[in-house]
């Protein structure tokens, strides 16, 4: 029986024997710039250029946690770093940017500001050691907890600190949307304020993000606008008041029609950075009035088939961009599927699949949140897309998942 055949559940309760169909995608390394075959494993390949892209793309990365740390994995947190950090340069290998300490290493989802602080010193410290290495880090209020008493002062202070802690280690800021902010609020007025406020004493411009309530339900009705569209204008008129002071902004609310109605409205020097993970092909590609940038996690998964599709892009070939990123689009919405929130414990399984981690652990024990159906349809999906990049490892590995999970192999 082939090393690369495994029984597979479905949604349905069948399970039926698989058997991967598809080779991974070749991707020349004159195309990709020069990464190490281990993968993530070591940092080879530092300093060497990357792919030539037309588009700024930034990867939010996720962390690698230690499964042999002894701690309660419920309560605290513990990072292997030399398999985190090994992964960003795997990134910046590829053509990447790095997004650093946003919802992708589970900001607000496991990992507290504490941590987040540590990473991103730790990230900037290796993006130094490579000449032109793009990095930027999330700034956000997650220190400070949400509650009834806390009031718009205590939100920008948050923000102060947090932004202070990451421009004296010399990082540009992603400005994150704020829980606490979301919730104390009362209208527009307040949103202009804190933003007013920050970006008044950010040292170089910042990207924006606004994350939607699929990602994240605590904040739903962000820019104290009421509808998308309201919000939007919301957004809008406080770029438009600090134009000097936003790099671009991010948007995640998995709606193509909604960020092009933004990205048209943009200042010409504000950047869109497409957040979009269901519809990312076609907004990076652009229309005839414009196109987006990227920062996205499904990149984190599918990091060097993204790479190889904007190399084309940049060359002009517009046809190979979509050959090669339309097969990873299903996967990246199955991945990013409701309750999208859980997005991540997708992106660290393909990371493990894919041998760029030795375990399927998480921060949180969030490897919990998705069942064995769904991993078993992210596998087929994978293959489809062509990005496991070792099919019999890959294989091997999900076997070991589905006995543990009492599915016969």
């Amino acid at each position: 029986m082939s090393t690369q055949s495994l029984m597979l559940p479905f949604d349905d309760g069948r399970i039926e024997r698989y058997t991967v169909r598809n080779a991974p995608l070749e991707i020349p390394a004159t195309r990709i710039g020069a990464t190490d075959s281990a993968g993530a494993g070591k940092t080879a390949g530092v300093g060497k250029p990357g792919p030539v892209f037309n588009r700024v793309a930034y990867a939010a990365a996720h962390v690698v946690t230690d499964p042999l740390a002894n701690i309660d994995p419920a309560l605290d947190v513990a990072i292997d770093w030399e398999r985190t950090l090994a992964f960003r340069h795997y990134l910046w290998d590829l053509g990447f940017g790095v997004a650093e300490a946003m919802d992708t290493a589970q900001r607000g989802m496991g990992l507290r500001w504490t941590h987040a602080r540590e990473l991103i010193r730790h990230s900037l410290e290796a993006a130094q050691g490579r000449p032109g290495a793009l990095i930027a880090c999330g700034a956000g209020t997650d220190h400070l907890e949400p509650g009834p008493d806390v009031t718009i002062d205590d939100v920008i202070r948050a923000y102060e600190e947090q932004v202070e802690a990451i421009e004296s280690l010399g990082g540009q800021i992603i400005l994150m949307a704020s829980r606490a902010l979301a919730q104390a609020a009362r209208g527009p007025e307040d949103y202009a304020r804190v933003y007013g406020h920050i970006l008044g004493q950010v040292r170089q411009p910042v990207i924006l993000h606004w994350l939607g309530e699929m990602f994240d339900p605590a904040l739903e009705g962000y820019w104290g606008g009421g509808d998308h569209d309201r919000a939007m204008d919301v957004c809008l008129n406080i770029i438009e008041a600090h134009t000097d002071k936003i790099d671009g902004i991010k948007i995640s609310l998995l709606s193509s029609d909604k960020e092009i109605a933004m990205r048209r409205r943009l200042p010409a020097s504000v950047k869109m950075y497409t957040g979009d993970d269901f519809n990312y092909a076609e907004l990076i590609a652009g229309d005839e009035a414009g196109y987006s940038h990227a920062l996205l996690g499904i990149f984190d998964a599918i990091a060097p088939a993204a790479a190889a599709a904007l190399a084309d892009l940049g060359n002009g070939d517009v046809a190979a961009f979509h050959r090669i990123l339309a097969p990873t689009v299903p996967l990246s919405r199955h991945i990013f599927k409701s309750p999208t929130r859980f997005y991540k414990t997708g992106v660290v399984f393909l990371a493990y699949l894919n041998g760029l981690q030795d375990h399927f652990q998480m921060v949180g024990g969030q490897q919990s949140a998705r069942s064995l159906p769904h991993f078993a349809e992210l596998f087929r999906l994978a293959d489809t897309a062509r990005v496991l990049r070792d099919p019999e490892l890959a294989a091997t590995r999900m076997r070991a998942l589905l006995t543990v999970g009492g599915v016969a192999q």
